[in-house]
Order: C-alpha cells, then structure tokens, then sequence
C-alpha cells in the first residue's frame, strides 16, 4: 500500500524469539568444569540434562514435579468406594424393604422379614443372596438394581472409553450382547496378534464392527493393545490396594453385575493383555488416603495416572544403560506435566542433538561421551588454567608462541596444497603475485601464489605421564587437579609440540594407558594397590617405541608401592605394609629406565613419611627430581618440568 513506511530495530519485546534455547558451547564448558574439578565424565553430561543448559528446565525439575504431582493423586480419596457405595445402597435397599414389610400383615411379609435378618453380612454374599429375591417396595427394588448398574457401568466404561458416558447399559439385553460378542472377536484377534500372525486385515475388520467402542481409534493392534493393557493394570493395581476383605467383596460384587459370561470373556482379555504387555506394573498395589471414598471408575483412573506418572519418573531419571531422552513420552509429559514441561523436554532434545551435530558429544553402547573435539576444548580450558598459574620465573618459559606446530625449519619453500598446516612464507608469497600480476599497490594474491615453509618433521621428547587411580586421590580431593594435569599436557603437546610423543598411564593394583576420553572418563580404582612397577613398565616400553626422543617419565602418586606383578603368572600381588620383593620389583623397572637415560620425575602429594622415603631414594637412583606440590598446583609443576625436560636433548 501506498505510503506504508516500515523500521527495523532490535527486538524489545523480551527474550529473543529466534534466538536458540540453549549455548552449546556453554553446555560443553559445564560438562568440563565437572569433569576437571573431579566429576564422572558421563554423570557430568547426565547432570548436564538432569539441570538444563544454565540450570533451568532440566530433568530433575520435571522429575521433581511429577513426584510433587503423585503425592496430590495418593491423597484423592480411598480406593474401597465401590465397596463402600454398594454397602450403601443395599443398607438404603433393605430399610426400604423393611419399611414396606412392616406395614403388611401377611406371613409372606413375615417369612420375607426373615430372609432380609439371615442376610450375611458380606456386602457380595448379600447381593448374590438378593438375586432373585421378590421384592415388596419398588423403591427398594429399584436402589438393589442401582448396585449392579452402576458397579457394571462403571466397570465397562473405565474399560472401554466408548461405554464410559452410555446410558443403555442398564436392563439392555441387546446392548449385553452386544458387549459381549465384541469382546469375543477381541480376544481372538489379540491371540492372533500373540502367534505373530498377520492381523492387518483382522484388525480393520474388528474396528469397521466394532470401532464404536473406541473412540481413541487405535491404528493398529499394538496400539489396541496398549490403550486396553493400561486400562486392565489399573484394575489389577486397584485389586491389589485393597485388603483381602475388600478385594474379595469387590471381586463378588463384580461377578453379580457382570454376569458369568462377561466376567468369562473379561478374563480371558486380562490374561492376554498381560502376556502381551508384561512390562506394566501389573503387580503393584498404592496406598491412597482423601477425604471421601472414590468409585471403581474414579480409583482405577487414579492408579492409571499414578502408573504413567511412575513410567514418567522412571524416563526421566535416565539411570538405565543406554537411556537415551528419545526414550521420553512426550505426549505423556503434555498430558500430565503440561505443555511447558514438554517443551523443555523438545529443547533438551534439541541441545543433545546439537551437542552431536556439532561433534561435541558421541554416543556409545553406556550413553554419551565427549568427542575428540570436545576433549581438546577441554584440554584448551585445562591448559589454560595452568599457565593462568604460570609465572615467567624459573619455573618454566611458557610462551609458546614460536612452538613448532610441525617440526624444524629447514630453510626451503614449497608452493601450498590443500591441508598444509606449516607457516607461510611471507616474502616468497609476495614475490610470486608480483612476478604474475605486476608491481603496484594494493598487491592481489592468489591461490597459487601462496608459499610454506618447508620443516622437518621429527620426534623431540617421548612422554610418560603416570598417573596413581588408588582411591585416596579421590578421598583426599587429588582426582581433579590429576585429570586437569593430564588433560592439559595432553593438549599442549597436541597443539604445541605435535612432534612429540605422549602416553598416559594410569595405575591402582595394575596399570593401563589411558586416551584423553578415557583419562577424563576415569573412575578411581576401589581394590587396594599402587602399582608402579607395572606402570613404569609400560613407560619403559613407550620410551623404547621412540628411540631417537628425548625419555621423559613423570610419575604423579599419592602413595609408597603396596603392589607389583608376580614374574611368574602376571598377577598383581598386594600387600601392606609393602613387601619388600614390591620395592625390589619398582626399582628394578626404575633402572632399567635410567639405564635407557630417561629422566625420572617424580610429584609426590600428600606427606606420607613412607612415600617420602621410597621418592627420596628413587631421586637419588636415578638423578631424578622431586616435587611436592599441593593438589593445586600439579597442574603448574607437570607441565613446567615437561618444557624444561624437553629442551634437555641427548
């Protein structure tokens, strides 16, 4: 339209509606600064979804309000009220009765007095008595036929939604019928269904003869079968609540209202429902305690929604293996949680989804897991809280800005190809867009004109880095600043000092190497050991895989050797106080590394006077170095004695 002037300017109106509900990166760096303070790598990323990105709308908040949720169902009311009604209506039935007796002078009326006194005193008993019972007062007759009435509606509709709300069932010979043949045909395609059969067209002729029953319109058997199966535990559930006293009157008072032949075919579907879906709680039983008693209808939709709510919780709590948030019922969450908590759920998935799409997390057979890329941010982060520490003192010269990324110059240039990493030949480059476009400012460059400098790739320093896994790392808050330690040396050799070869080794009652996944993964071993020896075995090894490197071992513990391995069967022997034949074993493997001229290092934690003797005498064996620095600080120490150690070449 003519004259329409439009502006456009920052939104104002709140939060950004086309802004993403989440930081992936943020959500990345929350997982590390778990895992480096300590924490469980995958517990990490679970309590990254139990919390939510920046703490809000995660699982543990939706869980938390579903359990707020079943505790305001358990206080509905008491689960007996069929019970108790029916007891109702016959005490109203037989006062009625009674009442219109005592006016006729007959001795029928008398010998009926007597029937109604010899009544037992069981509310079903009573009611199957009363079965063909002539009844004098209408009024009478009519509150009896109440009980099964009801007892029958109620019991049909909580089990069949299109006969929730029907008024024909009462006295409707037809509609029994009816019932029952539909009930018939249902039993027979749900065995079908359990002999693998094909029911395709079995099942749409069932819905085109008796789709009036259903209107949830079910598209297939096995949604059929769990809208029934839900329906048939709540009233397994409501069975088992009850006292033996109630659930043997309820059980009586429903054969009465039923009649054999539907309480035949009603059985016949439960056992059916329960084979094919044994996973519902068919076995429980609640507690419920209200103000007023609930109707049968009323007490199984309780237990119905105290049965979904338990599923809920259960999706939520992602505890078992493989959980996964796909695993959570969205429709179920809008249904009782409502639309907002679905959305959270949706923005969960969306995260984790992004996490993978963006390579920060993997998922594994055990659940979620960093990726390499997300390791190396973490390794970045660690690293960076080291040299945060870092001084330009003797400890250590770490700037690393002229570090050589792919080995020494050599002091050629090649023309650059598509995943070079070495540094580029400035003046070669220009010189080569000046010969092909002429001189003149600006100077235009092109593909072909770049140059790299050419290097020489070669090893400079093997690594070992070993690392102690006994549970006093844990137990005396070293497990953090040990995964930080190696996460950054991990990192900084990675990017600065490719060139160079790293190993971790962690050790308990045996020793393993160890990934950066694995070491960030790492959980303390509970079963009683420190066993250098082994370790130092396996650095042995990793030194000898790189002749031409400078050796560098550095050993970070807590604790004296208390273990080693047997020479003869491989097996870790443990002792404590250590055996003399676990300290003759370690310093067998420390000469065999002094004599291949590795340096030996050693980070002692703690000021156990027996690990203060073994380190001592190790220093001295093998001219090693000796450091005692608090938990904090190793990060600082490793990776300064590293730089200096690498600079030491043979």
């Amino acid at each position: 339209m003519a004259g329409n002037r439009f502006r456009y300017g920052q939104w104002r109106g709140g939060p950004d509606p086309l802004a993403p509900p989440y930081d992936v990166q943020a959500a990345v760096d929350q997982v590390g600064a778990d895992v480096l303070a300590g924490g469980n790598l995958r517990e990490a990323l679970r309590d990254l979804l139990r919390r939510g990105p920046q703490g809000r709308g995660g699982l543990a908040e939706l869980a938390a309000r579903a359990r707020r949720l079943r505790r305001e169902v358990l206080r509905r009311g008491e689960l007996d009220g069929a019970v108790t009604r029916a007891r109702a209506l016959l005490d109203q039935a037989l006062a009625a009765e009674r009442d219109e007796l005592a006016r006729r002078d007959d001795e029928a009326a008398r010998f009926a007095e007597t029937v109604l006194n010899d009544l037992p005193r069981s509310t079903a008993q009573a009611v199957r008595d009363l079965a063909d019972y002539r009844w004098a007062s209408d009024e009478a007759r009519q509150t009896y036929q109440r009980i099964l009435d009801g007892l029958r509606d109620d019991v049909l509709g909580q089990r069949f939604a299109g006969l929730r709300d029907s008024a024909r069932l009462a006295g409707d010979p037809a509609v029994q019928e009816r019932i029952a043949e539909m009930m018939r045909d249902l039993n027979a395609l749900l065995a079908r269904h359990a002999r693998a059969e094909d029911t395709t067209d079995a099942f749409a002729e069932f819905m085109r003869r008796h789709g009036e029953f259903f209107p949830e319109r079910p598209r297939d058997v096995d949604e059929l079968v769990d809208l029934l199966a839900r329906r048939a535990a709540a009233g397994q559930r409501l069975m088992n609540s009850l006292s033996q006293r109630q659930r043997e009157e309820l059980a009586g008072l429903m054969r009465e209202s039923l009649g054999d032949r539907l309480v035949g075919e009603m059985a016949e579907l439960e056992e059916n429902l329960r084979a094919l879906r044994p996973d519902l709680r068919w076995g429980r039983g609640e507690r419920m305690q209200g103000a007023g008693p609930l109707g049968y209808g009323e007490a199984t939709g309780a237990l119905d929604e105290i049965a979904e709510l338990d599923d809920l919780i259960d999706q939520l709590g992602q505890t078992h293996p493989g959980a996964t948030l796909d695993d959570i019922d969205v429709d179920s969450v809008t249904r009782t949680l409502g639309r907002d908590a679905a959305d959270d759920v949706r923005r969960l998935r969306e995260l984790e989804r992004e996490l993978r799409r963006q390579g920060w997390v993997t998922r594994d057979a055990e659940g979620l897991t960093l990726s390499p890329k997300a390791l190396r941010r973490l390794g970045g982060t660690a690293l960076r809280q080291v040299f945060a520490e870092l001084t330009a003192g003797p400890r250590g010269q770490h700037d690393l800005r002229s570090a050589g990324a792919a080995g020494e110059v050599t002091g050629a240039s090649r023309p650059w190809e598509y995943g070079d990493e070495q540094p580029l030949d400035v003046v070669r480059t220009l010189t080569r867009a000046i010969r092909r476009a002429g001189p003149g400012v600006p100077v235009h460059l092109a593909v072909e004109d770049f140059e790299v400098v050419e290097t020489e790739r070669r090893a400079s320093a093997a690594v070992a880095l070993c690392v102690d896994l006994s549970y006093s790392m844990i137990s005396q808050g070293r497990w953090g600043p040990m995964k930080q330690t190696g996460l950054a040396l991990a990192h900084l050799m990675a990017t600065r000092f490719p060139q160079d070869a790293l190993q971790i080794i962690g050790f308990g009652r045996r020793a393993e190497t160890l990934t950066q996944q694995e070491l960030a993964a790492v959980e303390p071993d509970l079963t009683q050991g420190t066993n250098l020896q082994h370790a130092l075995r396996l650095a042995g090894r990793h030194l000898r895989r790189h002749p031409d490197a400078e050796p560098v071992v550095l050993v970070v513990t807590d604790g004296e050797p208390t273990a080693h391995l047997d020479p003869d069967d491989g097996e870790a022997l443990f002792a404590w106080p250590p055996l003399a034949e676990t300290i003759e074993a370690t310093v067998r493997e420390v000469d065999r590394l002094v004599r291949y001229g590795a340096t030996l290092n050693l980070f002692m934690l703690g000021d156990d006077p027996g690990l203060r003797r073994f380190v001592d005498a190790v220093a001295r064996r093998s001219g090693g170095r000796v450091f005692t620095p608090d938990a904090d600080d190793l990060g600082e120490y490793v990776v300064s004695d590293y730089l200096r150690a690498r600079r030491g070449r043979r």
